[in-house]
């Protein structure tokens, strides 16, 4: 189970990344502008998008994401406190409190792991998304650079 979401995690930022590469603009000379003409606003109108947006598209597409076992974040101690209380109520019922309180930590820290997991994931994808705007505004700022230079932008 844990190797499936981690190959879906892996595919899902592939594929992100991928699409932010998709993403980049692509400049024709419209004015039959030379190779070193087009090379020399090329990287003029990188520069003036960097500079205007602060953006890196070198640093924004390399997103670090959160890999290996999710901790931190207090899901698998609160599962187990919640689990120890629950599973002592039921235990007292049966007539075993103490065993209902082990059982039910066991089962609330596996639900907290589970909890933690999901969190992660769910922090993985919204630093993508940042990232994917923030490359979207700096082609859009290189795009409007090159095209007010006589390019056609696609």
């Amino acid at each position: 189970m844990r190797h499936s979401t981690q190959c879906v995690l892996g595919i899902a930022v592939a594929a992100l990344t991928l699409a932010a590469a998709a993403q980049a603009p692509i400049a024709y000379p419209a004015k039959g502008q030379s190779a070193q003409k087009q090379h020399k606003d090329e990287g003029e109108c990188f520069a003036w998008a960097r500079k205007t947006t602060g953006v890196d598209p070198a640093t924004a597409a390399n997103v670090p994401q959160e890999t290996g076992p999710a901790t931190g974040g207090g899901e698998r101690a609160r599962g187990a406190a919640r689990g120890a209380l629950g599973g002592a109520a039921i235990g007292a019922i049966a007539g075993d409190t103490g065993k209902g309180a082990g059982v039910g930590a066991v089962v609330g820290t596996m639900r907290g792991g589970r909890e933690a997991r999901q969190n992660q994931a769910a922090r993985n994808q919204q630093a993508q998304a940042g990232s994917q705007q923030a490359l979207s505004a700096y082609y859009r700022a290189y795009g409007s650079c090159m095209s007010g230079r006589g390019y056609t932008v696609s």
